[in-house]
C-alpha cells in the first residue's frame, strides 16, 4: 500500500468497517477471471491486500498466496486466514525478483502519488516471472485528492493507464468499466485491467 501517513491511518481505523462493506469482493468476477487465467498451484502477490479476502480465496483455489499491505490493522485481519504468507509492507518495498505468476493489485495503487506509479510497475514486473499475469484495479478520472475520510488517491484515464503499464512491459488484453460505491459513500467510475508481462 501507499506510504501515505493518513492514507493508513484511516485504514488502520476503518478495518472493520472495511472488511464489513467489502465481504463479499472474493466472489468477484474480476478475480475469478484471474484464477482461470493462473496455472495450477502458481504463486501470487495480494499488493495492498486489505484484509486479505481475496488472498483468503485465491489460497482456497489451491494457490500460493503472499499478501502486502501497509496498515498494521489490514495485516493483521489477513494473517487470520489460515495458509496465506502476510507482510507488513509499502508498495516500495516490493523487491522479489521473478517470484510470482500473478500479481494482483485491486484498487490499491490508486493510493500512490502518479509520480511514484512508474516506480511501483516496474517493482511489480521485476516481481513477476517472464509471461506473468498482473490485475489492476483503478479508479478514472483525472488529477489527485483525497476523499472526506483522507485518503488520498490518484485518478488515470483509460489512455495514460495503458501507456504506463506498456512502458513497465505489459501487454493489457482485457478490461472492465463500471461504478461503484466507495467506504466514503461516493459513487466513483473504475477500470479493472488485466495485463501479462511481456516475455
Amino acid at each position: 500500500m501507499s506510504d501515505d501517513h493518513e492514507t493508513i491511518t484511516v485504514y488502520d481505523a476503518k478495518a472493520d468497517d472495511y472488511a464489513e462493506a467489502f465481504s463479499e469482493a472474493a466472489r468477484s468476477k474480476a478475480l475469478s477471471r484471474f484464477m482461470d487465467l493462473l496455472p495450477a498451484g502458481a504463486s501470487v502477490l495480494d499488493l495492498g491486500c486489505g484484509p486479505g479476502a481475496h488472498a483468503a480465496a485465491l489460497h482456497a483455489n489451491g494457490f500460493q498466496v503472499t499478501a502486502m499491505d501497509a496498515s498494521a490493522a489490514m495485516v493483521e485481519k489477513a494473517r487470520a486466514h489460515q495458509g496465506v504468507v502476510v507482510r507488513k509492507a509499502g508498495f516500495a518495498q516490493l523487491y522479489e525478483t521473478r517470484a510470482y505468476d500473478g500479481v494482483w493489485a485491486n484498487f490499491s495503487l490508486l493510493h500512490a502519488p502518479r509520480a511514484d506509479l512508474p516506480g511501483h510497475l516496474a517493482r511489480i514486473a521485476t516481481a513477476l516471472k517472464p509471461g506473468g499475469l498482473f490485475h489492476i484495479g483503478m479508479k478514472t478520472g483525472e488529477g489527485e485528492q483525497r476523499d472526506a475520510l483522507g485518503r488520498f488517491y490518484t485518478f488515470y484515464t483509460l489512455d495514460e493507464l495503458h501507456r504506463l503499464l506498456n512502458t513497465a512491459g505489459f501487454e493489457v488484453f482485457h478490461e472492465t468499466e463500471g461504478k461503484g460505491k466507495g467506504l466514503a459513500g461516493t459513487i466513483d467510475p473504475w477500470v479493472e485491467v488485466l495485463a501479462r508481462l511481456r516475455d
